[in-house]
C-alpha cells in the first residue's frame, strides 16, 4: 500500500524549535515527529510513501537517508512553493498512478500523532466504494465539516455559530472536526480541476455536490492531537509518557 506525508509547511507556530529544522524532525519522546508518523504507516501495511518537502528540504533527504528510508521505498515531492494540502497531492499524484494502481492511498499529516486503526479505516473506505474518506471527530474547532446520516460530506461551517455552506441536501447533519488524516482512491487524482496552491477540503466539497462518494469515519473513540503549537508538543510529551500512545 501507499501513503502520502505531507511535511512541507513552515512549522511558524512551533518556533522556536523550527527556527533551524523542519516540523518533521522535531521530537516527542526521542522520535522524531517523521519517525513515528512511518511507523503508523508501515503498521497499516504501507510500504511505499511520497513525502513533500520544502522548508529545511535538505535535512529530511539527509535523515531519511542516514536511517535507510525506514526500510521503505521513499520518493520525495519537492515544492519550491508551499502548495497547500491539494496542490501537494496533485504534484505528487503521478506516484498514486504508477504502474496503473487503483488501490486506495492514505494521505498524513506529519504533525499529526493517533492511534486511529488506520487499516479499518482503508476496508470501511473499500466497503463503501468511496472517492475519499476522511477521519474526523466530535471536538470544538474553528471549522466543521457537515455529514449526513450516512456520514456522506454535504458541506461545511465555520464555527460554532456559523452559516452552513450546503453541497447536498441533509435533513440533519453532523458537524465533526477533521483530524489530517485521509484515505483516497487514486482516480480522484484526475478529478482535481483546480490549479496552483489550494487546499483539498473545496475540491471534495465540489466532488460531494457532484455526487461524489465522500464520506467520514468516525474516530472518537482514538487518541488523537494536532501538533500545530508549543502547547500540543507538550501535552503530546506527557501524554507519551502516560502512554496514551506508543
Amino acid at each position: 500500500m501507499r501513503a502520502m506525508v505531507l511535511a512541507a509547511g513552515l512549522g511558524t507556530r512551533l518556533r522556536p524549535l523550527t527556527d533551524h529544522q523542519p516540523k518533521a524532525l522535531v521530537e516527542i519522546g526521542g522520535r522524531t515527529l517523521l519517525d513515528i508518523t512511518l511507523a503508523r504507516l508501515r503498521a497499516a501495511g504501507v510500504n511505499e510513501v511520497i513525502i513533500n518537502v520544502h522548508h529545511f528540504a535538505e535535512m529530511i533527504l539527509h535523515y531519511l537517508r542516514t536511517n535507510n528510508n525506514f526500510g521503505m521505498r521513499i520518493e520525495i515531492s519537492r515544492e519550491d512553493v508551499l502548495l497547500d494540502t491539494g496542490g501537494g497531492l496533485k504534484k505528487a499524484g503521478w506516484f498514486f498512478s504508477e504502474g496503473g494502481s487503483d488501490a486506495p492511498f492514505i494521505l498524513h499529516n506529519v504533525d499529526v500523532i493517533s492511534t486511529i486503526d488506520l487499516g479499518r479505516m482503508v476496508e470501511r473506505h473499500r466497503q463503501r466504494g468511496a472517492l475519499s474518506t476522511l477521519a474526523v471527530q466530535e471536538r470544538e474547532t474553528s471549522r466543521y465539516l457537515l455529514f449526513d446520516e450516512r456520514m456522506q460530506l454535504c458541506g461545511r461551517r465555520m464555527g460554532l455559530d456559523g452559516k452552513p455552506e450546503m453541497v447536498r441536501h441533509a435533513p440533519e447533519v453532523n458537524a465533526l472536526a477533521f483530524t489530517g488524516i485521509h484515505v483516497i482512491s487514486p482516480r480522484m487524482i484526475g478529478m482535481m480541476t483546480e490549479e496552483g496552491v489550494f487546499s483539498i477540503i473545496p475540491t471534495y466539497l465540489r466532488l460531494a455536490g457532484a455526487g461524489e462518494k465522500i464520506f467520514g469515519f468516525r474516530t472518537d473513540e482514538y487518541y488523537w492531537r494536532d501538533l500545530g503549537k508549543l502547547s500540543e508538543l507538550q501535552q503530546a510529551e506527557e501524554d507519551w509518557r502516560k502512554k496514551l500512545f506508543a
